[in-house]
Protein backbone atom coordinates (compact mmCIF):
# COMPACT_ATOMS: atom_id res chain seq x y z
CA UNK A 1 0.00 0.00 0.00
CA UNK A 2 0.94 2.95 -0.73
CA UNK A 3 3.26 5.21 2.32
CA UNK A 4 3.69 8.98 2.25
CA UNK A 5 5.09 11.34 4.53
CA UNK A 6 5.99 10.48 7.37
CA UNK A 7 3.65 8.18 8.33
CA UNK A 8 4.35 4.77 9.14
CA UNK A 9 4.51 1.97 6.66
CA UNK A 10 1.93 -0.47 5.32
CA UNK A 11 2.42 -4.08 6.75
CA UNK A 12 0.00 -7.28 6.69
CA UNK A 13 -0.77 -10.09 9.12
CA UNK A 14 -2.63 -13.46 8.59
CA UNK A 15 -5.30 -14.18 10.76
CA UNK A 16 -8.40 -16.32 10.71
CA UNK A 17 -11.66 -15.15 11.48
CA UNK A 18 -14.14 -17.43 13.37
CA UNK A 19 -18.08 -16.38 12.74
CA UNK A 20 -20.70 -17.51 15.24
CA UNK A 21 -22.77 -19.39 12.27
CA UNK A 22 -19.88 -21.71 12.52
CA UNK A 23 -17.45 -20.86 9.56
CA UNK A 24 -14.41 -19.66 9.42
CA UNK A 25 -12.45 -18.46 7.03
CA UNK A 26 -8.46 -17.78 6.68
CA UNK A 27 -8.19 -13.58 6.04
CA UNK A 28 -4.95 -11.55 5.02
CA UNK A 29 -5.04 -8.27 6.96
CA UNK A 30 -3.55 -5.17 5.19
CA UNK A 31 -2.58 -1.69 6.66
CA UNK A 32 -1.69 1.60 5.91
CA UNK A 33 -1.96 4.85 4.27
CA UNK A 34 -3.03 6.25 1.15
CA UNK A 35 -1.93 9.74 -0.38
CA UNK A 36 -4.83 12.04 -0.80
CA UNK A 37 -4.88 15.96 -2.26
CA UNK A 38 -7.93 17.93 -0.79
CA UNK A 39 -7.77 22.14 -1.50
CA UNK A 40 -4.10 21.97 -2.17
CA UNK A 41 -2.65 19.96 0.80
CA UNK A 42 -1.96 16.53 1.08
CA UNK A 43 -3.17 13.97 3.48
CA UNK A 44 -2.51 10.45 4.85
CA UNK A 45 -5.66 8.41 5.12
CA UNK A 46 -5.36 5.41 7.20
CA UNK A 47 -7.22 1.95 5.83
CA UNK A 48 -7.53 -1.18 6.59
CA UNK A 49 -8.15 -4.27 3.66
CA UNK A 50 -9.17 -7.92 4.44
CA UNK A 51 -8.65 -10.04 1.80
CA UNK A 52 -10.50 -12.89 2.19
CA UNK A 53 -9.67 -16.50 1.64
CA UNK A 54 -11.41 -16.47 -1.99
CA UNK A 55 -9.73 -13.20 -3.25
CA UNK A 56 -8.70 -12.38 -5.58
CA UNK A 57 -12.18 -14.05 -7.27
CA UNK A 58 -13.64 -11.67 -4.70
CA UNK A 59 -13.18 -7.85 -3.28
CA UNK A 60 -11.57 -6.51 -0.46
CA UNK A 61 -13.42 -5.59 2.61
CA UNK A 62 -12.37 -1.63 2.85
CA UNK A 63 -12.64 0.24 5.95
CA UNK A 64 -10.95 3.29 7.28
CA UNK A 65 -8.99 3.35 10.56
CA UNK A 66 -9.52 6.86 11.82
CA UNK A 67 -7.11 7.97 14.36
CA UNK A 68 -8.50 9.28 18.43
CA UNK A 69 -8.28 12.74 16.72
CA UNK A 70 -10.47 11.78 13.76
CA UNK A 71 -13.90 11.59 13.30
CA UNK A 72 -15.58 9.65 9.90
CA UNK A 73 -17.95 11.41 7.48
CA UNK A 74 -20.24 9.52 6.09
CA UNK A 75 -21.36 9.94 2.79
CA UNK A 76 -21.61 8.22 -0.57
CA UNK A 77 -18.52 5.82 -0.13
CA UNK A 78 -18.51 5.66 3.42
CA UNK A 79 -20.88 4.25 6.31
CA UNK A 80 -21.05 5.33 9.74
CA UNK A 81 -18.73 2.55 10.62
CA UNK A 82 -16.26 3.28 8.14
CA UNK A 83 -17.09 0.55 5.85
CA UNK A 84 -15.98 1.83 1.97
CA UNK A 85 -18.35 0.89 -1.02
CA UNK A 86 -16.94 1.84 -4.17
CA UNK A 87 -18.17 0.92 -7.94
CA UNK A 88 -15.05 -1.74 -8.14
CA UNK A 89 -15.90 -3.07 -5.23
CA UNK A 90 -19.21 -4.12 -6.28
CA UNK A 91 -18.07 -4.99 -9.87
CA UNK A 92 -15.23 -6.77 -9.00
CA UNK A 93 -14.02 -8.82 -11.97
CA UNK A 94 -11.43 -11.31 -11.73
CA UNK A 95 -8.96 -10.68 -13.19
CA UNK A 96 -9.48 -7.34 -14.46
CA UNK A 97 -10.02 -6.47 -11.18
CA UNK A 98 -7.00 -5.53 -8.83
CA UNK A 99 -6.36 -4.23 -5.36
CA UNK A 100 -3.98 -0.94 -7.03
CA UNK A 101 -6.85 -0.09 -9.44
CA UNK A 102 -8.99 -0.49 -6.34
CA UNK A 103 -6.30 2.00 -4.18
CA UNK A 104 -5.86 4.24 -7.17
CA UNK A 105 -9.84 4.65 -7.25
CA UNK A 106 -10.33 5.18 -3.24
CA UNK A 107 -8.21 8.01 -4.01
CA UNK A 108 -9.85 9.20 -6.51
CA UNK A 109 -13.21 9.60 -4.73
CA UNK A 110 -11.73 10.42 -1.82
CA UNK A 111 -10.18 13.63 -3.09
CA UNK A 112 -13.58 14.47 -4.02
CA UNK A 113 -15.19 13.46 -0.92
CA UNK A 114 -12.66 13.39 1.90
CA UNK A 115 -14.35 10.33 4.39
CA UNK A 116 -12.19 11.73 6.95
CA UNK A 117 -12.28 15.07 9.34
CA UNK A 118 -10.54 16.33 12.08
CA UNK A 119 -12.21 16.84 15.66
CA UNK A 120 -12.90 19.92 16.78
CA UNK A 121 -10.82 21.12 19.68
CA UNK A 122 -12.37 24.62 20.48
CA UNK A 123 -15.44 23.29 21.89
CA UNK A 124 -17.52 20.07 22.34
CA UNK A 125 -19.60 20.60 19.64
CA UNK A 126 -20.54 16.52 17.99
CA UNK A 127 -18.28 17.31 14.46
CA UNK A 128 -21.37 15.27 12.55
CA UNK A 129 -23.73 17.88 13.94
CA UNK A 130 -21.91 20.58 12.93
CA UNK A 131 -21.54 19.12 9.30
CA UNK A 132 -24.73 18.30 8.86
CA UNK A 133 -25.70 22.28 9.75
CA UNK A 134 -23.09 23.32 7.25
CA UNK A 135 -24.62 20.89 4.58
CA UNK A 136 -27.78 22.38 5.17
CA UNK A 137 -26.78 25.93 4.18
CA UNK A 138 -27.42 27.35 0.72
CA UNK A 139 -24.95 30.27 -0.62
CA UNK A 140 -27.09 32.51 -3.24
CA UNK A 141 -26.50 36.00 -4.08
CA UNK A 142 -28.65 37.31 -0.96
CA UNK A 143 -26.16 35.76 0.94
CA UNK A 144 -26.20 32.68 3.23
CA UNK A 145 -29.46 30.86 4.37
CA UNK A 146 -30.27 28.09 6.24
CA UNK A 147 -32.78 25.63 4.93
CA UNK A 148 -35.48 24.83 7.85
CA UNK A 149 -37.65 22.42 5.14
CA UNK A 150 -36.12 20.69 1.98
CA UNK A 151 -38.57 19.33 -0.48
CA UNK A 152 -40.00 15.92 0.31
CA UNK A 153 -39.76 14.41 -3.07
CA UNK A 154 -40.50 10.88 -3.90
CA UNK A 155 -40.22 8.85 -7.05
CA UNK A 156 -42.28 5.32 -7.57
CA UNK A 157 -40.47 3.14 -10.00
CA UNK A 158 -43.00 0.55 -11.48
CA UNK A 159 -46.88 0.47 -12.37
CA UNK A 160 -49.43 -1.56 -11.48
CA UNK A 161 -51.63 -2.49 -8.69
CA UNK A 162 -48.65 -2.24 -5.99
CA UNK A 163 -47.16 0.78 -8.12
CA UNK A 164 -50.54 2.42 -7.91
CA UNK A 165 -51.20 1.46 -4.28
CA UNK A 166 -47.76 2.79 -3.54
CA UNK A 167 -48.59 6.72 -4.89
CA UNK A 168 -52.16 6.69 -3.16
CA UNK A 169 -50.96 5.19 0.04
CA UNK A 170 -47.40 7.98 0.29
CA UNK A 171 -50.18 10.58 -1.22
CA UNK A 172 -52.30 9.77 1.61
CA UNK A 173 -49.78 10.36 4.76
CA UNK A 174 -49.39 13.55 3.04
CA UNK A 175 -45.73 14.69 3.75
CA UNK A 176 -44.86 14.46 0.14
CA UNK A 177 -44.33 17.91 -1.60
CA UNK A 178 -43.80 15.91 -4.80
CA UNK A 179 -44.36 12.64 -6.22
CA UNK A 180 -43.35 11.02 -9.43
CA UNK A 181 -44.65 7.98 -11.03
CA UNK A 182 -42.74 6.32 -13.89
CA UNK A 183 -43.66 3.45 -15.37
CA UNK A 184 -40.91 1.79 -16.72
CA UNK A 185 -41.13 -0.06 -20.54
CA UNK A 186 -39.04 -2.81 -19.08
CA UNK A 187 -41.25 -3.78 -16.54
CA UNK A 188 -44.12 -6.64 -16.80
CA UNK A 189 -46.27 -4.92 -14.44
CA UNK A 190 -47.65 -2.11 -15.54
CA UNK A 191 -50.92 -0.02 -15.72
CA UNK A 192 -51.94 3.42 -14.49
CA UNK A 193 -50.00 5.89 -15.33
CA UNK A 194 -52.83 6.73 -17.96
CA UNK A 195 -55.51 7.15 -15.38
CA UNK A 196 -53.36 9.68 -13.22
CA UNK A 197 -52.15 11.46 -15.66
CA UNK A 198 -56.68 11.44 -16.87
CA UNK A 199 -57.80 12.66 -13.64
CA UNK A 200 -54.28 14.93 -12.74
CA UNK A 201 -54.07 14.19 -9.37
CA UNK A 202 -52.04 17.01 -6.90
CA UNK A 203 -48.61 16.83 -6.41
CA UNK A 204 -48.43 13.72 -9.21
CA UNK A 205 -45.98 13.74 -11.96
CA UNK A 206 -46.28 11.14 -14.64
CA UNK A 207 -43.56 10.67 -16.30
CA UNK A 208 -41.76 7.62 -18.85
CA UNK A 209 -38.38 9.40 -18.13
CA UNK A 210 -35.69 8.32 -15.31
CA UNK A 211 -34.55 11.83 -15.32
CA UNK A 212 -38.00 13.00 -13.84
CA UNK A 213 -36.50 11.48 -10.39
CA UNK A 214 -34.07 13.42 -9.90
CA UNK A 215 -33.45 15.18 -6.49
CA UNK A 216 -35.74 12.81 -4.57
CA UNK A 217 -35.21 11.97 -0.92
CA UNK A 218 -36.94 8.55 -1.24
CA UNK A 219 -37.40 6.15 -4.37
CA UNK A 220 -39.51 3.30 -4.45
CA UNK A 221 -38.43 0.80 -6.96
CA UNK A 222 -41.83 -1.71 -7.27
CA UNK A 223 -41.29 -2.49 -10.58
CA UNK A 224 -40.76 -6.69 -11.71
CA UNK A 225 -39.74 -7.40 -15.10
CA UNK A 226 -40.80 -10.99 -15.34
CA UNK A 227 -40.18 -13.61 -18.13
CA UNK A 228 -41.73 -16.79 -19.45
CA UNK A 229 -38.24 -18.13 -18.41
CA UNK A 230 -38.83 -22.20 -16.85
CA UNK A 231 -36.60 -21.89 -14.39
CA UNK A 232 -36.58 -20.08 -10.99
CA UNK A 233 -33.00 -18.47 -11.55
CA UNK A 234 -33.68 -17.39 -14.89
CA UNK A 235 -37.45 -15.59 -14.03
CA UNK A 236 -35.04 -13.23 -11.14
CA UNK A 237 -32.11 -13.12 -13.42
CA UNK A 238 -34.93 -10.71 -15.78
CA UNK A 239 -35.20 -8.71 -12.39
CA UNK A 240 -31.78 -8.41 -11.99
CA UNK A 241 -31.43 -7.65 -15.54
CA UNK A 242 -33.64 -4.78 -15.37
CA UNK A 243 -32.28 -3.09 -12.39
CA UNK A 244 -29.05 -2.64 -14.09
CA UNK A 245 -30.52 -0.90 -16.61
CA UNK A 246 -32.06 1.59 -14.25
CA UNK A 247 -30.66 1.70 -10.59
CA UNK A 248 -27.44 3.32 -11.22
CA UNK A 249 -29.10 6.17 -13.26
CA UNK A 250 -31.44 6.63 -10.79
CA UNK A 251 -28.64 7.03 -8.34
CA UNK A 252 -26.72 9.66 -10.68
CA UNK A 253 -29.94 11.66 -10.68
CA UNK A 254 -30.37 11.68 -6.70
CA UNK A 255 -27.22 10.78 -5.10
CA UNK A 256 -28.70 11.41 -1.85
CA UNK A 257 -31.84 9.60 -1.88
CA UNK A 258 -33.14 6.42 0.15
CA UNK A 259 -33.72 3.55 -1.83
CA UNK A 260 -37.00 1.19 -0.84
CA UNK A 261 -37.24 -1.89 -2.54
CA UNK A 262 -40.38 -3.44 -3.22
CA UNK A 263 -39.72 -5.89 -6.36
CA UNK A 264 -39.58 -9.49 -5.72
CA UNK A 265 -37.99 -11.77 -4.18
CA UNK A 266 -37.40 -8.73 -1.85
CA UNK A 267 -34.29 -9.55 0.13
CA UNK A 268 -32.73 -10.70 -3.68
CA UNK A 269 -33.59 -7.82 -5.11
CA UNK A 270 -32.47 -5.44 -2.42
CA UNK A 271 -29.07 -6.86 -2.31
CA UNK A 272 -28.51 -6.21 -6.07
CA UNK A 273 -29.92 -2.77 -5.90
CA UNK A 274 -27.03 -2.23 -3.23
CA UNK A 275 -24.46 -3.59 -4.99
CA UNK A 276 -25.74 -2.31 -8.76
CA UNK A 277 -26.19 1.47 -6.55
CA UNK A 278 -22.63 1.96 -5.11
CA UNK A 279 -24.57 3.55 -1.97
CA UNK A 280 -23.65 2.54 1.69
CA UNK A 281 -26.24 0.00 2.58
CA UNK A 282 -27.59 2.30 4.80
CA UNK A 283 -29.59 3.79 2.21
CA UNK A 284 -30.76 0.56 0.52
CA UNK A 285 -33.49 -1.16 2.20
CA UNK A 286 -36.35 -3.65 1.34
CA UNK A 287 -39.88 -3.29 2.28
CA UNK A 288 -39.24 -6.30 3.95
CA UNK A 289 -41.39 -8.06 6.91
CA UNK A 290 -42.44 -4.47 7.75
CA UNK A 291 -46.04 -5.10 7.17
CA UNK A 292 -45.64 -8.60 9.04
CA UNK A 293 -44.69 -6.65 11.46
CA UNK A 294 -47.12 -4.46 11.92
CA UNK A 295 -50.05 -6.62 12.04
CA UNK A 296 -47.99 -8.40 14.70
CA UNK A 297 -48.08 -5.22 16.76
CA UNK A 298 -51.64 -4.83 16.30
CA UNK A 299 -52.32 -8.09 17.05
CA UNK A 300 -50.39 -8.23 20.53
CA UNK A 301 -51.88 -5.10 21.35
CA UNK A 302 -55.49 -5.02 20.09
CA UNK A 303 -56.04 -9.36 20.90
CA UNK A 304 -53.32 -10.36 23.11
CA UNK A 305 -53.17 -7.23 25.42
CA UNK A 306 -49.78 -6.88 25.21
CA UNK A 307 -48.46 -3.65 24.52
CA UNK A 308 -44.69 -3.86 23.90
CA UNK A 309 -43.36 -3.11 20.16
CA UNK A 310 -42.89 -6.40 18.87
CA UNK A 311 -41.13 -7.77 14.89
CA UNK A 312 -40.98 -10.45 12.67
CA UNK A 313 -37.24 -10.31 11.47
CA UNK A 314 -35.56 -13.06 8.30
CA UNK A 315 -36.57 -13.72 4.94
CA UNK A 316 -39.70 -12.94 3.64
CA UNK A 317 -40.57 -16.65 3.59
CA UNK A 318 -41.87 -19.13 6.06
CA UNK A 319 -38.13 -18.87 7.73
CA UNK A 320 -39.62 -16.06 9.20
CA UNK A 321 -39.39 -14.77 13.73
CA UNK A 322 -40.72 -12.84 15.51
CA UNK A 323 -39.34 -10.71 18.11
CA UNK A 324 -40.61 -8.70 21.33
CA UNK A 325 -38.68 -5.03 21.81
CA UNK A 326 -37.86 -3.87 25.48
CA UNK A 327 -40.56 -1.22 25.04
CA UNK A 328 -44.01 -0.11 24.98
CA UNK A 329 -45.44 1.32 21.47
CA UNK A 330 -45.40 4.26 20.82
CA UNK A 331 -41.97 5.02 23.63
CA UNK A 332 -40.56 7.40 20.88
CA UNK A 333 -38.31 8.79 24.28
CA UNK A 334 -36.75 5.29 24.68
CA UNK A 335 -33.90 3.58 22.83
CA UNK A 336 -35.77 0.56 21.60
CA UNK A 337 -33.99 -3.22 21.86
CA UNK A 338 -34.66 -6.72 21.16
CA UNK A 339 -35.35 -8.32 24.00
CA UNK A 340 -33.60 -11.49 24.40
CA UNK A 341 -36.36 -14.67 23.95
CA UNK A 342 -37.72 -15.81 27.33
CA UNK A 343 -39.77 -19.04 28.44
CA UNK A 344 -42.67 -16.37 28.90
CA UNK A 345 -42.67 -14.67 26.03
CA UNK A 346 -42.05 -17.68 23.45
CA UNK A 347 -45.76 -18.65 23.97
CA UNK A 348 -47.39 -15.03 23.30
CA UNK A 349 -45.36 -14.35 20.40
CA UNK A 350 -46.12 -17.90 18.50
CA UNK A 351 -49.96 -17.11 19.81
CA UNK A 352 -49.58 -14.00 17.76
CA UNK A 353 -47.93 -15.54 14.87
CA UNK A 354 -50.25 -18.39 14.69
CA UNK A 355 -53.37 -15.47 14.42
CA UNK A 356 -51.30 -13.57 11.62
CA UNK A 357 -51.37 -16.89 9.05
CA UNK A 358 -53.50 -16.59 5.83
CA UNK A 359 -53.34 -12.84 5.45
CA UNK A 360 -51.10 -12.84 2.21
CA UNK A 361 -49.25 -9.79 1.20
CA UNK A 362 -51.68 -8.12 -1.11
CA UNK A 363 -50.76 -4.70 -3.19
CA UNK A 364 -52.98 -2.37 -1.41
CA UNK A 365 -51.61 -3.99 1.83
CA UNK A 366 -47.83 -3.75 0.79
CA UNK A 367 -48.76 0.07 -0.87
CA UNK A 368 -49.96 1.36 2.73
CA UNK A 369 -46.44 -0.75 4.33
CA UNK A 370 -44.33 1.28 1.86
CA UNK A 371 -45.98 4.74 2.99
CA UNK A 372 -45.38 3.81 6.66
CA UNK A 373 -41.66 3.43 5.69
CA UNK A 374 -41.67 6.37 3.84
CA UNK A 375 -42.81 8.80 5.81
CA UNK A 376 -40.57 7.27 8.73
CA UNK A 377 -37.38 8.91 6.50
CA UNK A 378 -39.33 12.05 5.45
CA UNK A 379 -39.95 12.91 8.69
CA UNK A 380 -37.15 12.04 10.03
CA UNK A 381 -39.30 10.16 12.70
CA UNK A 382 -36.31 7.44 14.03
CA UNK A 383 -39.43 4.78 13.86
CA UNK A 384 -38.18 1.50 14.56
CA UNK A 385 -39.38 -0.67 11.07
CA UNK A 386 -38.09 -4.61 9.94
CA UNK A 387 -36.70 -3.83 6.73
CA UNK A 388 -34.40 -5.65 4.86
CA UNK A 389 -30.85 -4.40 5.47
CA UNK A 390 -27.43 -5.52 5.16
CA UNK A 391 -27.42 -9.00 7.51
CA UNK A 392 -23.59 -9.42 7.89
CA UNK A 393 -21.99 -9.20 11.28
CA UNK A 394 -25.64 -9.48 12.79
CA UNK A 395 -26.24 -12.54 15.21
CA UNK A 396 -22.93 -13.80 13.96
CA UNK A 397 -24.10 -14.00 10.51
CA UNK A 398 -20.66 -13.99 8.38
CA UNK A 399 -22.32 -14.26 4.30
CA UNK A 400 -22.96 -11.33 3.06
CA UNK A 401 -27.40 -11.47 2.44
CA UNK A 402 -29.95 -8.96 3.18
CA UNK A 403 -32.96 -10.08 5.83
CA UNK A 404 -35.37 -8.23 7.76
CA UNK A 405 -33.97 -6.88 10.93
CA UNK A 406 -35.19 -3.99 13.38
CA UNK A 407 -33.77 -0.59 11.86
CA UNK A 408 -34.60 2.77 13.01
CA UNK A 409 -35.49 5.05 9.60
CA UNK A 410 -34.77 8.75 9.41
CA UNK A 411 -33.71 10.85 5.97
CA UNK A 412 -29.75 9.26 6.32
CA UNK A 413 -31.72 5.83 6.38
CA UNK A 414 -31.20 3.42 8.50
CA UNK A 415 -29.24 2.36 11.28
CA UNK A 416 -29.91 -1.69 12.47
CA UNK A 417 -30.54 -2.60 16.14
CA UNK A 418 -27.99 -4.55 18.20
CA UNK A 419 -28.38 -8.68 17.50
CA UNK A 420 -30.00 -10.83 20.55
CA UNK A 421 -29.33 -14.29 21.21
CA UNK A 422 -32.04 -16.03 19.88
CA UNK A 423 -33.46 -19.71 20.74
CA UNK A 424 -32.65 -22.40 18.58
CA UNK A 425 -35.20 -23.20 16.46
CA UNK A 426 -35.34 -19.05 15.66
CA UNK A 427 -31.73 -19.29 14.65
CA UNK A 428 -31.85 -22.25 12.62
CA UNK A 429 -34.01 -20.92 10.63
CA UNK A 430 -32.48 -17.79 9.95
CA UNK A 431 -29.32 -20.07 9.09
CA UNK A 432 -31.24 -21.67 6.51
CA UNK A 433 -32.19 -18.75 5.01
CA UNK A 434 -28.83 -17.85 4.88
CA UNK A 435 -27.82 -20.80 2.85
CA UNK A 436 -30.74 -20.50 0.74
CA UNK A 437 -29.95 -16.56 -0.10
CA UNK A 438 -26.59 -17.18 -0.56
CA UNK A 439 -27.57 -20.18 -2.97
CA UNK A 440 -29.06 -18.21 -5.70
CA UNK A 441 -27.28 -15.29 -5.45
CA UNK A 442 -24.27 -17.44 -6.40
CA UNK A 443 -26.63 -18.28 -9.66
CA UNK A 444 -27.17 -14.92 -10.51
CA UNK A 445 -25.46 -12.25 -12.85
CA UNK A 446 -25.37 -9.22 -11.22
Amino acid sequence: MVNHGSQSGSHTEDTVKAFSDGTQKDLLKLIGNIPVKYEGRSYNLPILLWLMDSFPFTPPICLLRPTTNMVIREGKHVDARGRIYLPSLHNWDHPKSSVVGLLAEMISQFEEEPPLGTKSTGDNRDPNELLAFVSNLKINEGGVQHHDHLINKVTVIGGGDLGMASVMSILAKGKVDRLVFIDVAESSTKGGSMDLEIFNLPKVEVSKDLSASADSSVIVVTANAWSNEQSYVSVVQTNVDMYRGIIPGLVRLSPNAVLLIASQPVDIMTHVAWRQSGLPPSRVIGAGCNLDSERLCHVLDISLNTHKQAWIIGELSDNKVPVLSNILIGASHQHPEIAPRSKATKPLLDRAFEMLKGRGQRSWSVGLSIADISHSILVDQRKTHSVSTLAQGWGGIGAEVFLSLPCVLGVSGSTRLAGVSLGQEEDAKLRESVTSLCALLSQLKI
